[in-house]
């Protein structure tokens, strides 16, 4: 899953701005705008989820899942569990 706040974090790591991930993605910028501002994860169709992932991707970023290892090289961010939050 991705959360919209990785969503966010995503593309600003990629330098797009919203429109130009929907273009790029070959979804609707409401899309993409009812995307980021969710709470949580991410809901929606998976073949949408699925382009969004894939232009990212395309555009060099790594979409990490939660307690998951990077793959990838390069510079990177990662959000940390706060302290003292249950696993």
């Amino acid at each position: 899953m991705i959360t919209a706040s990785q969503l966010r974090a995503a593309r600003a790591l990629a330098g797009m701005d919203q429109k130009t991930l929907a273009e790029k993605a070959g979804v609707s910028l409401p899309t993409i705008q009812r995307m980021e501002a969710s709470q949580g994860n991410v809901r929606g169709v998976v073949d949408t989820l699925t382009k969004i992932v894939n232009a990212l991707d395309a555009a060099g970023v790594e979409l990490i899942g939660e307690n998951m290892p990077s793959y990838g090289t390069g510079r990177g961010v990662r959000l940390k569990s706060p302290p003292g939050a249950a696993d």
